[in-house]
């Protein structure tokens, strides 16, 4: 990757309005409602910016949780047999269009997984809903894997994610 860029809490105004991934509810959710969804504290959002502050990229991260039974036997194996397990949910990630294919998805799920490993409350891996079967082919690259019961939501532990980019 030629090109710095930097990642950090969306604040107030910041150039949203010129953010286009070109897929419209993105879009819409990061020019009209993700500081709602911050100030109700339903999701946090970060943003990906270029060296002259261009919004490059976006992701909103939440708590949630997965029950046990929704996991692959490969990762429950060596797993305690709680009933659900702590996540972190990417609710959202997208990259402008000018910016693809410089690696900003995958900069943004890993600084969402280097978050998830100092938050106060435990994270055993994350979680994403794709939206069509390009994002979860997306997901699946970065070594995501499909719940038992719903292929398209994918999830990789947050360990994974760390020991592959250390």
């Amino acid at each position: 990757m030629t090109a710095r860029f930097s990642i950090e809490a969306l604040g107030a105004g910041q150039g949203r309005k010129e953010f286009l991934s070109g897929t419209a509810p993105l879009d819409r959710y990061l020019h009209e409602i993700a500081s709602q969804d911050i100030k109700r504290r339903l999701s946090n959002c970060f943003v990906v910016r270029n060296e002259q502050g261009k919004i490059a990229g976006y992701y909103t991260f939440a708590a949630g949780n997965v029950p046990l039974l929704e996991l692959p036997e490969s990762e429950t194996k060596r797993l305690p047999r709680y009933g659900v397990l702590p996540t972190g949910l990417i609710g959202r990630l997208a990259v402008d269009q000018n910016f693809r294919g410089q690696g900003i998805g995958s900069m943004m799920v890993i600084d969402a997984a280097r978050r998830a490993s100092v938050a106060d409350s435990a994270i055993f891996a994350l979680i994403v809903d794709a939206k069509d079967d390009q994002a979860a082919g997306f997901y699946r690259h970065l070594g995501f894997q499909p719940f038992n019961s719903r292929p398209m939501s994918l999830f990789i532990p947050v360990a994974t994610v760390l020991a592959a980019r250390s």
